[in-house]
């Protein structure tokens, strides 16, 4: 619990940043570090509350009220503040295969739900999660652990995202052994070539993990696609077991006229393609310099984003880098609130305003906040090269339709002409790529995603499991971890007639 008196004492207090004129000028992390007092300070405000909504990872209202994984939290706040942090660390570890992971980039739903949160700020989890798993790195207490015994069990999960990274993590743990297929060249999935450089580094932290996995036996196939480079049939024949975690990675589009101009693209090709050139080209090694530029970039060009998501946010932060002469972030929802509203009460996700990284970024380059809420695009306009140069826009405002349903409507004589000359659609995602699915004779629910019960995994495929967002739709990476640990316990399962995993 910490220190009984530790919430009354203590503030709130988080690792001061890298200012946004520095860190902009490369893509390397821009947290700084917290001395050990601090941090000890901050695992005393842990409460003794009775019962820690904050590891309950339960859906309120659609969203993530806790930690999905069911981090033991309270336990190794309890153990930070006594110093304890290689037992923090073996407490982080048995429900938490890549807290590295979600120490950057989870949005902290446990902190949403932290008893402390109802009249005083909540304690700084992600944070302490954060510091013990790099301790331990740092420590030389994260190390290989290969199982005693294999059980002559051959298991292929299809992608190597968070999901498909902590299925494998837990079969290989129960003695399978694994094989991940990625079809791209480097493995990690939406980890590696969705998230950017900046919030988390792919050679420190990614493929640190990786090499770990490998030495513990996990085999990596990237540039394999199943249904081109190897059968679907051929998979089923070679592999006792299969699991699909493929991800959602159908982007939602935009159909108003002149989409089809140059220079407009989906957020993930954008992100992608700017994180394999910096790869490809050692960019990031030593000073992360952003000298160097992919085809698609921003320098010198107005932006603009159109989603206000964290994806969107990666946009702007990326756009930044690569030097653009302005960036505008389009959102058709209404402004969220500064505080907590009557219909939206603790312990649910707090819907209320935030200032991100790539927000706080354009600010300090620019003077104002990009995000412009209440738009939405109407049209776009090239030049006479076919390139986008034009984004006219329009206000709206929600109303209900004779369904009873909100629909935006447009305000006459609130038209804009924006100028730009690269346009990001970060609108999310619609589910996963359909003919991988059709190859197993995989069967979809109402939204396109894999028809996979919850705690259940299995496909209509005897010996087939879909988890992450393929199965339940573009979600958090902890609902990713959640699912791929579930899919692995019911998986051993289906090969042992029993399973020991958690």
């Amino acid at each position: 619990m910490g220190k009984p008196t530790g919430f009354i004492e203590f503030t709130r207090e988080i690792p001061l940043d890298r200012t946004p004129a520095e860190r902009t000028r490369d893509y390397n992390e821009f947290h700084h570090h917290m001395p050990e007092d601090k941090l000890r300070q901050q695992a005393a405000r842990c409460m003794d509350c009775g019962i820690p909504f904050c590891h309950t990872g339960a859906l309120l209202s659609g969203m993530a009220t806790g930690c999905p994984i069911h981090n033991l939290i309270p336990e190794w706040n309890d153990l930070v503040y006594r110093g304890l942090w290689h037992e923090a660390l073996d407490r982080l570890h048995k429900t938490n295969n890549f807290p590295e992971f979600t120490g950057r980039v989870c949005p902290a739903p446990c902190e949403g739900s932290c008893v402390l949160g109802m009249n005083n700020p909540p304690v700084t989890i992600k944070n302490l999660e954060y510091t013990i798993i790099e301790r331990g790195w740092s420590e030389g207490w994260v190390h290989a652990q290969q199982p005693r015994l294999r059980t002559g069990k051959n298991v292929a999960i299809i992608g190597s995202g968070p999901a498909g990274l902590s299925a494998a993590a837990q079969l290989n743990k129960a003695g399978h052994t694994v094989t991940v297929f990625e079809r791209s060249d480097r493995v990690g999935g939406l980890l590696m070539y969705g998230i950017p450089n900046m919030k988390l580094d792919k050679e420190k932290v990614l493929l640190r993990r990786i090499r770990l996995m490998e030495q513990e036996g996990i085999q990596f196939r990237t540039s394999t696609e199943v249904g081109t480079h190897i059968s679907a049939q051929e998979l089923q024949a070679q592999y006792d077991a299969i699991i699909l975690c493929t991800g959602a990675t159908k982007p939602r589009d935009l159909q108003v006229e002149g989409r089809n101009h140059n220079g407009v693209h989906s957020a993930m090709e954008y992100l992608a393609g700017n994180t394999k050139f910096l790869l490809d080209t050692a960019a990031t090694g030593g000073s992360g310099s952003t000298s160097q530029l992919p085809p698609i970039n921003a320098r010198d060009k107005d932006v603009i984003v159109i989603g206000g998501g964290d994806t969107g946010t990666d946009c702007v932060g990326t756009a930044l880098r690569q030097g653009c002469r302005s960036v505008t972030q389009i959102e058709i929802m209404p402004r969220p609130p500064q505080a907590r509203q009557a219909d939206n009460p603790w312990p649910e996700w707090p819907k209320v305003h935030r200032t991100d990284y790539g927000q706080e970024e354009a600010t300090a380059r620019f003077g104002i906040d990009p995000r412009i809420y209440l738009t939405t695009a109407k049209r776009m306009v090239g030049d006479a090269q076919g390139h986008v140069s034009e984004v006219h826009t329009v206000e709206i405002e929600w109303e209900r339709n004779e369904k009873g349903q909100m629909v935006p409507r447009e305000i006459p004589g609130t038209e804009r002409i924006r100028p730009a000359q690269l346009v990001l659609l970060a609108m999310g995602f619609l589910g996963p790529e359909q003919p991988l699915l059709q190859a197993f004779g995989i069967e979809t629910d109402p939204r396109s995603n894999i028809k996979a019960e919850f705690e259940k995994y299995c496909t209509n495929q005897k010996g087939i499991f879909a988890a992450g967002d393929c199965r339940r739709g573009q979600s958090l990476v902890v609902w990713a971890l959640n699912e791929g640990r579930g899919a692995a316990r019911e998986c051993d399962r289906y090969l042992m007639g029993r399973t020991q995993l958690p």
